[in-house]
């Protein structure tokens, strides 16, 4: 059976290394490099091309959100774990409507980030229990929107490719280049989309493409 290979990159040399020691005891996993800023991590991302990269959010150079960012402008592979000192839920949606897949608190995290990497491995997202709460009302919060709001099947079979070409954050020019349209159709997709679904900016759309990806492949 082939290793989980993992980047861990923290701007915290002990607590990097906590986390190699704590990673390295589970025979399956396989540390392939750390980086100490977000550049850096970018960079060996890329080179190394992981299974999985924990990830300091707040990293010089570039954060963490910056570096999944750039993970996913890569169509890379590699799933996200966030390390945070903050039980903030903010924070924790917008890691999550990046695509993050798991989110461990620091003060837990040599506990927890084993576990965080065998669930993502297993398909499965992974969130510090401290935060369950959290995700419970934001599953009854997501639940009362959709209840409130025309659902994905309103959409047609054209506007659902735009909407899942959206969720990869591609640009409209990119759009129309890959379904053969031009870029004001794309335009016009997007608007109606956002009038059936009730969205309001750029970012709506976005967030909400991403968060039902999996619904429209």
């Amino acid at each position: 059976m082939s290793k989980i290979t993992i980047v861990i990159a923290d701007d915290h040399p002990l607590f990097a290394r906590g986390l190699r020691q704590a990673l390295t005891e589970e025979s399956q996993f396989e540390v392939a490099g750390e980086a100490a800023d977000g550049e850096a991590a970018i960079l060996l991302i890329e080179q190394c091309r992981p299974d999985v990269a924990i990830l300091d959010v707040d990293m010089p150079k570039q954060d963490g959100l910056q570096v999944v960012r750039a993970i996913r402008e890569r169509r890379l592979a590699t799933a996200a774990i966030f390390l945070t000192m903050h039980q903030n839920e903010s924070l924790l949606q917008a890691a999550l409507d990046l695509g993050v897949r798991g989110y461990v608190l620091k003060d837990s995290a040599l506990s927890e980030v084993a576990a965080s990497v065998r669930a993502i491995a297993a398909g499965r997202d992974f969130v510090s229990p401290a935060l369950a709460g959290y995700l419970f009302d934001q599953r009854s919060r997501k639940r009362a929107l959709f209840l409130d709001q025309p659902a994905l099947n309103d959409l047609t079979p054209g506007e659902r490719r735009v909407l899942l070409l959206i969720a990869e954050c591609r640009s409209n020019a990119e759009i129309a280049e890959a379904l053969f349209l031009s870029t004001r159709t794309v335009e016009n997709h997007r608007a109606h989309i956002c009038a059936k679904l009730n969205l309001r900016g750029r970012e709506a759309l976005l967030r909400f493409a991403i968060a039902h990806r999996s619904e429209l492949l």
